[in-house]
């Protein structure tokens, strides 16, 4: 779809093109009401973990589990990705194809290193006797962060597969909303690792 270039246009794309038509308008209220679900979801997991914490039947406890230098890094890496993410919509907006694909990459290479890391911490973890079975704080823990791990795995495919697609259709009023909805998904990713560092590891930490 070709626009007539006129003000507040970058090379005949929209200042914000996710929301130049009606149908990127109701993508991304439509995605707005999908995280309101999706926050849901996690509170529900964020309240039987901490109802369950205390039930280690005998295991390790958190202060004896959690390792600040890892969970630091980990929060680290997610926070760095949210901010790369924030440059590829900056790029989108100034129909700047190469470089939004370039972030984005930097966005889910961040991603791996992050899901990398989690797997390492959770090998570590069964080895230290704490198991998804092993007591009521091991399931509320890996099923916590289990679920923000397949959030995580499944936008590093939803923003590849957009990637692609951006590689060949470029940066248009149909492709825009999509990137956009993918960015904010990523950032509400992030935002609930978040929620995780505080209310499980830096609590966890201190009992």
């Amino acid at each position: 779809m070709q626009i007539e270039e006129k003000p507040g246009t970058v090379a005949g794309i929209p200042a914000e093109p996710e929301k130049a038509t009606l149908e990127g308008q109701n993508k991304v209220l439509g995605f707005w009401l999908f995280l309101g679900a999706e926050t849901t979801l996690f509170a529900t997991l964020f309240g039987a973990y901490l109802s369950l914490k205390g039930a280690n039947m005998g295991g390790p406890t958190q202060a004896e589990l959690f390792k600040m230098p890892l969970v630091a890094t980990s929060t680290l890496i997610l926070l760095v990705s949210s901010l790369t993410s924030v440059l590829a919509i900056t790029a989108m907006r100034n129909n700047q194809v190469t470089r939004m694909l370039g972030w984005f990459l930097f966005t889910i290479l961040l991603g791996a290193a992050f899901l990398a890391l989690e797997i390492y911490e959770f090998t570590e973890y069964v080895h230290e006797g704490h198991t998804f079975t092993g007591s009521a704080f091991g399931s509320s823990f890996y099923l916590l962060l289990g679920t923000h791990g397949c959030h995580v795995l499944f936008g590093f495919f939803w923003i590849l597969s957009l990637m692609i697609q951006g590689r060949r259709k470029g940066i248009t009023v149909h492709t825009a909303p999509k990137f956009y909805v993918a960015s904010l998904y990523w950032h509400f990713v992030d935002l609930v690792w978040v929620f995780i560092f505080t209310v499980v590891y830096l609590a966890g930490m201190m009992t």
